[in-house]
């Protein structure tokens, strides 16, 4: 196994996995995607770091039902960033709070131990989603971002929308979905004249031609990430299949919500990349949701205004 601590001789942070992956590779003598699989492209990153015990330290108080207020405050004011965040988004418009909150208690009862616990988990991975994806997804600096923010949101909107009673896991499961996107780039990069061959001669999706060509996509790395991190089976799911729902099993609604949801993203345009506005809703996605003609249409709509409202929610 490689020691990437040893190899690189310095603390490894989110925004430098991609390098590190390429560099093993290379040195492995691995060029094409072809010649490893997803586990294999996995397990030559055992070393890949995990979330910060404080963020994992919040998720866990955010969970468990006899965690005290106080209890939260303490473990969030050792994280200055984290703070400062959860204030801004107390007091955005958003909320609308009649005076000002200026202290993480009170800013965690207003907002709510799940909200807090999505805060934390954006705020992250935020820096592990601002990077630029060039040649692959074609992605500039904050467009996935910005495309993974946006997507959060509108996803949060529908399960609320809809009565789905875990918004918050809603939000986490569309800020997270393409997460995939950051390690797959270099490979889609190397393959991409065949990827867009296959969606311009053969009418392929960008998703179906990556699989087609690499033997697996975005979502599928993704999804082992999200296993990494020890997410809940209901996120790993929503991460994997959220270009095809009808695959998912222990959520259906919740992968349905995602899969809506980042559809409408990129058809408002939110960080469109190489793989364009080709997406279509699913079918299963719509029956499980029961979701109509008419009520699709709404949904987008309003999604645009829910937007422009919730810009406040912006974290970086």
């Amino acid at each position: 196994m490689v020691d990437i601590y040893k190899k690189f001789k310095y603390s490894v942070r989110y925004s430098d996995i991609y390098n590190i992956i390429k560099n093993i590779l290379y040195e492995m003598g691995v060029q094409n995607m072809a010649k490893i699989s997803l586990d294999n492209l996995i397990s030559k990153v055992e070393d890949m770091p995990i979330l910060p015990d404080g963020i994992n330290k919040i998720i866990s108080l955010a969970e468990d039902p006899y965690s005290t207020v106080e209890e939260l405050e303490k473990e969030i004011l050792t994280d200055q960033s984290l703070t400062s965040k959860i204030l801004k988004l107390a007091n955005s418009t958003y909320y609308g709070y009649a005076r000002r909150i200026d202290t993480v208690s009170e800013a965690a009862v207003l907002l709510g131990a799940q909200a807090i616990k999505s805060l934390a988990l954006a705020s992250a991975v935020s820096e592990y989603l601002v990077k630029e994806l060039p040649g692959g997804y074609g992605l500039e600096k904050y467009e996935l971002w910005n495309q993974s923010q946006s997507c959060a949101i509108i996803a949060r909107f529908i399960a609320k929308k809809l009565k789905y009673p875990k918004a918050e896991q809603a939000y986490v499961a569309g800020l997270l979905r393409d997460i995939g996107k950051t390690i797959l780039n270099y490979y889609v990069a190397k393959e991409y004249q065949t990827i867009i061959n296959k969606v311009d001669e053969e009418g392929k999706t960008f998703v179906e031609a990556e699989e087609e060509i690499l033997g697996f996509n975005h979502g599928e790395v993704g999804a082992k990430i999200a296993e990494k991190w020890n997410f809940p089976l209901s996120l790993v799911e929503s991460i994997r299949y959220h270009h095809s729902p009808e695959l998912s099993k222990e959520d259906p609604k919740l992968v349905s919500i995602v899969h809506i949801a980042d559809s409408i993203t990129m058809m408002l345009g939110v960080g469109v990349g190489n793989d364009g506005l080709s997406y279509k809703f699913s079918d299963f996605a719509l029956e499980t949701l029961n979701i109509k003609g008419e009520v699709i249409e709404s949904i987008i709509c309003e999604s645009v205004d829910y937007l422009n409202d919730n810009d406040s929610f912006n974290i970086i």
